[in-house]
């Protein structure tokens, strides 16, 4: 099968599953990425191997009209984190699909890796489903389903969802997707989580511990915000312990080096890794 993919790095392992199950890749959107949370470099340094088109601006109806006079309609759009709203791929191709890193109808939206972390979720699991009008409510083609961890942390989380999709493309999608296509089952009522904002992931030292570091654990490398002293941090690395004391949650109640002890309710938080600004404008200082 000819496939058109559009994604990024983050779930390139889909675009490997397909060549690896000998699907033939025709064309690659992508987006400008920032090189610290976003990245292409993987997916477009592929495409170049292969020799196929690179688009970086938004997919339109004129760039399926242009694959489908060059290719007929025997060839899949195949999305993987793409932030665009696709149309009109319906009578341009045979088949439109969305690889979605949730066990749909749970966790619609942008990015839900972060709450299922937070909200102590004991599976998870990444869907393929037809490309529908709206993000992520088509019928479901094919699913992975896997355990989730007590200990688990965005990083894993992420390294899981991505290996699922590669099994799904390189298994279900390549060898019997029109089976599955006609048996797609339709989602029926789900929840959607919309992206998180900066509230989302401050710690609240008026919390426990345990609350306090799975939030940490949920946003990994995307970091953490904390309010201290009057000033706001970005927090890395966390870790803590319970403990009985008369501390107001959210005092500094010691120092070593770079690292902060923080009173939480029921405890303490000693944060080891923290920066005055966020990673993404680390790399500005200076210049």
């Amino acid at each position: 099968m000819r496939f058109a993919f559009a994604g990024i790095d983050f779930l390139g392992g889909v675009f490997e599953g397909l060549l690896e199950a000998g699907w033939t890749p025709i064309k690659l959107f992508t987006r400008p990425c920032d090189g610290v949370y976003d990245h292409n470099e993987g997916v477009v340094a592929r495409a170049r191997q292969l020799r196929i088109p690179i688009q970086l601006s938004r997919m339109r109806p004129a760039d399926l009209d242009a694959l489908q006079a060059a290719h007929g309609r025997d060839w899949a759009l195949v999305v993987a984190g793409y932030p665009w709203l696709i149309h009109g791929w319906q009578g341009r191709a045979a088949y439109g699909l969305n690889v979605h890193p949730a066990p749909l109808p749970t966790g619609r939206g942008p990015y839900p890796l972060f709450r299922a972390i937070e909200e102590g979720y004991e599976t998870w699991g990444v869907t393929v489903h037809v490309l529908a009008d709206a993000f992520d409510a088509g019928d479901i083609v094919a699913q992975d389903v896997f355990a989730v961890a007590p200990s688990e942390t965005h990083e894993t989380l992420l390294a899981k969802c991505q290996m699922a999709g590669r099994r799904l493309a390189a298994g279900p999608i390549a060898r019997d997707l029109p089976q599955r296509w006609r048996r797609a089952e339709p989602q029926g009522d789900g929840s959607y989580w919309p992206r998180a904002t900066d509230a989302d992931r401050t710690l609240d030292f008026r919390g426990g511990v345990e609350a306090i570091l799975r939030r940490r654990r949920a946003f990994g490398s995307i970091e953490t915000l904390a309010r201290l002293e009057g000033g706001r941090i970005y927090v890395a690395e966390a870790d803590g312990w319970l403990e009985t004391h008369n501390h107001a949650p959210g005092t500094v109640v010691h120092r070593y080096r770079r690292q902060l002890v923080v009173a939480a309710r029921d405890g303490f938080v000693q944060i080891t890794r923290w920066s005055a600004v966020p990673l993404t404008e680390a790399g500005r200082i200076g210049r």
